[in-house]
């Protein structure tokens, strides 16, 4: 009987667990969603900064406070929801993509588009390159994950249901997808690769980690940490090979097309990532309450 008890317990814990939970469990579906969220990030990224020709100074500003607005709304929010989630998800890739360009570019000829003399009202961008701004983007981020184990809060995703756990992990989001962008952008222009051969590089190293996930010795949330850092460079990769010109090695699909298509996916993932959580949450609390009366004629 006391067994009996205790694995009952145990089930009406998971069941509350499962109704306070604010962040996804990491599967497969995430990570495709993930792929797809950091892809549209840097194609709609460059949409509103180039195409449009808002610039990287204006554009960095507008998609910040779309976030802040994204994350408020999450942050209100009482369990998790799939549609809030992958828009913070969304708008930090976003923001990412032109911060970290205005971060490491300038209005040199090499970032302009052929005729253009500026890109947007402001400033052009800092120009501290590649290298540079990894470096101060990858400190910043190790800075957010001390603070974070300073407070001896979890790191598994799925175990944070605090509003500072919470907060430390969409600054480490923002942080790392706009590190990931530097790392894609540096893999795609300068390391010689091309985009191509970026994201096959990146996917490589995405394999290993995938191989290391039975190894005792290395636990799996820094895998999922490292693994989250690299598919923002392997979106940035993969959208800019379907953007940009044949001459450059890009499909030369356009931003807004790639974009369109992009948000399609991502939307129409969300709305069955969606449908999946409600048919879980409903289907917990009565798996539980079967056991607790099971229990009870057994006690």
């Amino acid at each position: 009987m006391e067994k009996s008890e205790a694995l009952a317990d145990a089930d009406v814990v998971e069941v509350r667990k499962s109704v306070v939970k604010k962040l996804p469990e990491v599967t497969l579906a995430f990570w495709i969603m993930k792929i797809a969220a950091t892809t549209l990030g840097e194609t709609a990224g460059d949409l509103f900064a180039q195409t449009l020709g808002l610039g990287y100074f204006l554009t960095t500003i507008a998609l910040f406070l779309i976030f802040v607005v994204t994350l408020l709304v999450q942050l209100r929010s009482r369990r998790y929801n799939p549609f809030f989630y992958w828009t913070v998800i969304l708008s930090t890739s976003m923001a990412g993509t032109t911060m970290s360009d205005f971060m490491n570019r300038d209005a040199s000829a090499a970032y302009l588009s052929d005729g253009a003399t500026s890109l947007g009202w402001g400033p052009q961008g800092l120009g501290l390159g590649y290298p540079a701004g990894a470096a101060i983007l990858s400190s910043i981020l190790v800075a957010i994950f001390a603070v974070w184990k300073l407070t001896g809060m979890t790191f598994v995703i799925r175990d944070i249901v605090s509003l500072q756990g919470e907060a430390l992990f969409w600054s480490a989001i923002l942080v790392s997808n706009t590190l990931g962008t530097s790392m894609g952008d540096f893999l795609s222009d300068s390391s010689g690769l091309g985009y191509a051969g970026g994201a096959l590089l990146v996917t490589g190293l995405l394999m290993v980690l995938v191989a290391l996930m039975p190894v005792p010795a290395v636990p799996n949330v820094l895998l999922f940490w490292i693994a989250f850092v690299l598919t923002r460079p392997l979106g940035a990769t993969a959208g800019d090979f379907l953007t940009k010109p044949i001459a450059k090695g890009g499909l030369n699909l356009g931003t807004a097309g790639s974009s369109a298509v992009l948000l399609a996916i991502l939307f129409g993932l969300m709305a069955y990532a969606h449908v999946r959580e409600r048919k879980d949450r409903t289907a917990l609390p009565a798996a539980a309450g079967q056991r607790d009366r099971v229990t009870r004629r057994a006690g």
